[in-house]
């Protein structure tokens, strides 16, 4: 019998060794239990005895950020606010990183009980979170460059350029006004970097935003009356009414002790408006040294030598984010691998059924992005009852998305192997799987093996996609970095530099591997 469609002797038996195969291919990926029911937030936080809160690093000043004098601690006005209610609860705080714009949908994962992160009390975000009462009221504040004209309000923002940050309150306002063309940054600090240099007319943030990084700047000046109220609010996960009364009870108790007055002067934050909300109108006459410590550490005053010794500091945080990566990246990429030269077996070799799903598989995942697939295992998931860690979602986020590329990769250097081969094989008696195994893959494994390698370098810089899934990598750990500082040409080179050492072993591998096989097969 000929071998049709790369022969369908001993189709039954090799698509019975086929189901087998897939069924402990998939059975790790699809066997995760359903979520236990959930027991009531409050006492879990009080039985482990941590109060876990999610927020961005790499939001900056005076929120949350990495210590200039120590990178493996974080301070922030934000930080002090988390300790501060966690002591009230009798617990201890332990903060957990996620990217700003995935804080609300990551309480759905129960990664972490709390969000607390500079997140303004709206309307529709409150349909969705329980939020408590604002631990912090601040105003809106425009900045333009120091040479403009004052703008005395937004109106007066019509036809121009205008940054601000993505998500927020300040965003919604510019995009409900006509004639204002609205540029959303992913950071609270680069629309300032972006109107010094020319390329916005003004930018709108929260006044806590503005004072550290709009102010300091010489280039820039405050102008206007923004004008509007933004209230920050704790959230809690839909429903967890008890957590959010608890955390009332413990601000209630905070402000009337003046504890939260205290850390917001430490950080030259606190305001009429927050006075007034917690009923305190006395005057601050006080000094700010966290805010004056923030602009010695980060400012123009420091030296070269400063600088370098930051630099040679943040070595071990950097290194630490390059494990992480180079972690991922390798375990995803062996995931691409098996799966890939299953889907490629199967759509060559398998039973139409079969065939047709290795087909319409690697089309829907090459044609979706890797972001949205990462979204769906993490945040969409545990709507259905599936519940995976950061770590689990990463690996299969990146694996089984590479395993499309993979699939094509060696679908293409199977067929690159003659027909020939095959036929003889079969007519020197061996079965379509040992042919397979032992004539056809070997050759196509060399052939694959530079678009593999090319493969899993575009992995390594793909990882840096995890971080909106709680994972802390090296571009992650840049960003916290630059952000900091305000430093993103050098902290970039050193990353840059990081990657492409990352990346040189393997491909030097690759290419010794390659000769082995190239002089292997013809000596074959």
């Amino acid at each position: 019998m000929p071998f049709r469609s790369r022969s369908r002797h001993g189709e039954r038996a090799g698509s019975a060794r086929l189901r087998s195969f897939l069924v402990l291919l998939v059975l790790p990926v699809l066997g995760v239990a359903a979520s236990a029911a959930r027991a009531d937030q409050l006492e879990l936080v009080r039985r482990t005895g941590i109060l876990r809160w999610g927020a961005d690093a790499e939001g900056g000043a005076p929120y949350v950020c990495l210590d200039p004098r120590d990178k493996t601690r974080l301070v922030g006005f934000e930080v002090e606010v988390a300790a501060a209610l966690a002591a009230k609860l009798g617990v201890q705080a332990r903060m957990v990183q996620n990217d700003w714009k995935s804080l609300l949908p990551g309480l759905d994962t129960n990664n972490y009980d709390v969000a607390l992160n500079g997140i303004e009390i709206t309307p529709d975000r409150a349909h969705t979170v329980e939020f408590t009462q604002p631990y912090y009221l601040s105003t809106l504040q425009l900045s333009v460059r120091r040479e403009d004209p004052d703008l005395p309000d937004l109106r007066a923002l019509r036809g121009k350029k205008v940054g601000t940050l993505e998500g927020s309150l300040a965003e919604r306002l510019l995009q409900a006004m006509d004639d204002v063309q609205v540029l959303s940054f992913p950071g609270q600090h680069t629309p300032y970097m972006d109107l010094a240099n020319g390329r916005c007319d003004a930018v709108l943030q929260d006044y806590p935003i503005a004072l550290y990084y709009g102010k300091p700047n010489p280039r820039l000046k405050f102008t206007g009356d923004a004008g509007g109220e933004v209230r920050y609010g704790v959230a809690c996960k839909k429903g967890e009414v008890q957590l959010a009364r608890a955390l009332n009870v413990a601000l209630d108790d905070l402000a009337r002790r003046g504890v939260l007055r205290s850390i917001y002067e430490r950080w030259g934050l606190w305001n009429e408006a927050t006075g007034k909300y917690f009923g305190d109108r006395r005057p601050s006459g006080k000094l700010a040294p966290a805010y004056e410590e923030f602009l010695r550490q980060t400012g123009q005053l420091r030296t070269l030598s400063d600088r370098f010794a930051d630099y040679v500091s943040s070595m071990p945080i950097l290194l630490r984010g390059a494990l992480t990566t180079l972690g991922i990246s390798s375990a995803s990429m062996a995931l691409a691998i098996v799966v890939g030269i299953a889907l490629a077996l199967l759509r060559l070799y398998g039973p139409r059924p079969l065939s047709v799903f290795a087909l319409l598989y690697v089309e829907l995942v090459r044609g979706t992005p890797l972001l949205i697939q990462l979204y769906l295992l993490y945040y969409g998931l545990p709507n259905l009852g599936i519940q995976l860690s950061p770590l689990a979602a990463a690996w299969l986020g990146l694996g089984l998305n590479y395993a499309a590329s993979e699939s094509e990769n060696y679908r293409a250097g199977i067929l690159s192997v003659p027909h020939g081969q095959m036929e003889a094989a079969l007519a020197l008696g061996m079965t379509p799987g040992q042919a397979i195994r032992h004539i056809i893959m070997p050759q196509a494994v060399r052939i694959a093996l530079p678009p593999v390698t090319n493969d899993f370098l575009a992995l390594l810089k793909d990882s840096s996609l995890v971080s909106v899934i709680t994972m802390v990598e090296l571009t992650k750990v840049y960003g916290q970095l630059a952000a900091t500082y305000n430093d993103y040409i050098v902290y970039g080179l050193i990353t840059a530099a990081i990657y492409f050492v990352m990346g040189l072993p393997f491909v030097r591998l690759a290419r010794v591997l390659e000769q082995r096989l190239a002089v292997a097969y013809r000596h074959a």
